[in-house]
């Protein structure tokens, strides 16, 4: 469960990540930061994870040459 002190702004910021897993979009950290403010992307997929979302991840490399992880609605 959710033991952040500040519960509110992960529940606002689990909705919108989940509205946007859904609209069919891949989402990597530097999405959620610059569109949802969200520092901990991995707590948040975790949250989700726990109320029943199917979501995977995967590896892709980034135009600087990073890999980063990007999560997406499973199958």
């Amino acid at each position: 469960m959710n033991d952040n002190p500040n519960a509110t702004s992960s529940a606002s910021q689990c909705a919108m990540i989940k509205d946007w897993l859904e609209s069919g979009k891949a989402i990597d950290g530097m999405i959620a930061l610059n569109l949802f403010g969200c520092f901990r992307l991995p707590s948040r997929i975790c949250d989700l994870k726990e109320r029943g979302m199917r979501i995977t991840d995967r590896w892709k490399t980034t135009e600087s040459g990073k890999r980063v992880k990007e999560y997406l609605l499973g199958v």
